[in-house]
């Protein structure tokens, strides 16, 4: 076995220059500047303490660094992964609780497993059935459950628990009266803060700077005399190794939440790691190496009690702006996370929940993608109302119940487009031998007598019927004058023992209206099978070609009186194994 294909670390280890360790070094300490603020935010939008977010950017740092195929991409807590996990265990035990703490950590260890074996069984193409449309529209919704869960720590007021965002809204609007406005103005004044520093320079650590400047503003006033909810004690030093506690009841309380967790993950993280990838082109994503490094950081992190983990956006293109040439930029940042845990975690007492809320509401503004939106009304509605209906979906009845919906719509769009895939009837240009959609070239014209169809998708049990029907009725619009019909195979890139039996009815369909039927173009596989299942002996060896003209030529000389021989024997020569 290749050590360096389990561990990719190994082959940037061999390769690294004095002046990669550097861009790395740098790297691993701005990542890290960044995560600790959003670690302990992303912590309590998961409905738990903030050390746990702090405990993600440790061992899934390390682990995934020496496991994944990718050098920039950042892993740690991210916004749509706790939101998720709040989402799910929240109706299983109360957040905050210890019940529910061991809840969340389980939640990630079977997370990792799924994942884990995904890799391991090579099933991440399976993610491949959810499409573009609809994880924008699961992650616009998903960006406004996000802002109105942070409202109680926008507005400094207590908000119940609600299932769905409308009855959060609707309970901080009777209830208005009681804002905190020194709440707001710290929130509101942190955002702006944080987007003027951006403004001016991005390698300015705003989200750090905030959490400073706030905590000592809360120490010197006093939380008292302001009013403003803060973060209290937090934990000192780095986690020991726990085993979380597992059963089968445990297990099928939370498979609900593990999937969509399991399957989100997968799709930010992929996508992330390629759009990284692409910018440099030194190196490839092996999706399924990926899936087994973030599947083991899971599991590594959920047994030093770790909120679970994804890749970042937000933390990710940093890591490439400053420079990171490989994993060990993440290894750096996980021993700046270490030393924060060591050091400085008792300075984070007077942290405002404000502050953290701003952090929260600012990282997600970038979900809400109306651009996108925008641009698939304008290219493509069928996929415009498929992310509405996630969108819809995900805001009326749940986080877990849009990411289902969105599975099933996207597996349900694939399977409908796949029954009634596009047929050409094609005509001849002028001066050439090309056939070509009469649609589309005005000059392409059709023979009276005969009929040549392109079949634009592989010929299989889900669209047979539609191919059969289609056929007969163009056949049937045009049975007093035609004489022949040749189906070009050359789109048909694969068919089966329905699409076989599909082509034997449409022959004897043919046949009882004393019309020829041909058939042209087919590549390699599939006239293998098409042999192997004998339907071109049966057609007979003068009723296949290699391309449309031979055999609108064959025919023209058959009606003639001049056949010419053109055996499947003679043709095999000419044609190249595709």
């Amino acid at each position: 076995m290749n050590l360096k294909s389990f561990f990719p670390i190994l082959e940037n280890f061999s390769t690294h220059s004095s002046q990669d360790w550097r861009k790395d070094i740098i790297a691993g300490i701005t990542v890290a500047v960044m995560l600790v603020p959003q670690g302990m935010a992303y912590a309590m939008l998961a409905g738990m303490p903030p050390i746990y977010g702090l405990y993600g950017g440790l061992i899934p740092l390390f682990l995934y660094a020496i496991l994944g195929t990718s050098r920039q991409i950042s892993i740690g807590p991210v916004a749509i992964s706790a939101l998720l996990v709040l989402a799910g265990v929240s109706q299983i035990a109360e957040p905050m609780t210890s019940e529910y703490i061991s809840l969340v950590i389980l939640t990630g260890l079977l997370v990792g497993i799924a994942q884990m074996l995904l890799g391991v069984f090579r099933l991440g193409f399976l993610v491949n059935f959810i499409s573009h449309p609809v994880i924008v529209g699961f992650t616009s919704a998903a960006a406004i459950i996000i802002a109105v869960s942070q409202l109680k720590d926008l507005l400094g007021i207590y908000i119940p628990r609600f299932p769905h965002a409308y009855e959060t809204v609707e309970y901080a609007m009777n209830h208005f009266s009681e804002i905190n406005w020194l709440t707001v103005i710290l929130c509101f004044g942190s955002i702006i803060t944080m987007l003027i520093l951006k403004k001016i320079n991005k390698a300015i650590p705003g989200a750090l700077l905030v959490v400073i400047v706030g905590t000592l503003l809360v120490y010197f006033l006093g939380e008292e005399k302001m009013g403003v909810a803060i973060v209290n004690e937090v934990p000192q030093g780095l986690p020991v190794f726990q085993m979380p506690e597992m059963t089968w009841e445990k297990i099928q309380i939370l498979a609900p939440t593990i999937f969509t967790v399991t399957i989100i993950c997968i799709v930010e993280s992929i996508a992330i790691a390629k759009v990284l990838q692409s910018k440099h082109g030194n190196y490839q994503i092996r999706a399924n190496q990926e899936l087994i490094a973030l599947g083991i950081s899971k599991i590594g992190g959920a047994f030093f009690q770790s909120i679970p983990t994804s890749g970042s956006f937000t933390r990710s293109a940093v890591n490439n702006e400053a420079g990171a040439q490989s994993g060990f930029a993440s290894i750096f940042t996980a021993i700046l996370i270490g030393m924060t845990l060591v050091f400085l975690t008792p300075l984070f007492y007077y942290l405002p929940k404000a502050i953290l809320a701003a952090i929260i509401l600012l990282s997600v503004k970038s979900l809400f993608d109306w651009k996108e939106a925008k641009h698939l009304w304008q290219t493509h509605r069928s996929d415009f109302y498929m992310m509405l209906t996630t969108f819809i979906a995900t805001l009326t009845f749940g986080i877990e119940e849009g990411v289902l919906a969105g599975v099933v719509l996207s597996i349900c769009m694939v399977l409908f487009r796949s029954s009634k895939p596009h047929i050409a009837i094609l005509g001849k240009l002028p001066g050439s031998i090309n056939y070509r959609n009469i649609d589309r070239f005005e000059s392409a014209k059709e023979p009276e007598d005969i009929l040549v169809i392109r079949f634009d998708d592989q010929l299989y049990f889900g669209n047979a019927a539609y191919f059969q029907e289609t056929i007969q009725e163009i056949v049937n619009e045009r049975e007093m004058k035609l004489k022949m019909v040749l189906l070009d195979a050359s789109s048909m890139h694969d068919m089966d023992s329905t699409g076989f039996h599909t082509l034997e009815e449409m022959q004897k369909y043919l046949n009882n209206k004393n019309i020829t039927f041909y058939i042209s173009g087919m590549i390699g596989p599939v006239r293998d099978f098409a042999t192997k299942c004998g339907i071109i002996e049966k057609m007979g060896e003068q009723k296949y070609f290699l391309n449309i003209h031979q055999g609108v030529t064959h025919f023209k000389n058959m009606q003639e009186g001049l056949e010419k021989t053109w055996t499947p024997n003679a043709l095999q020569s000419n044609i190249d194994d595709d």
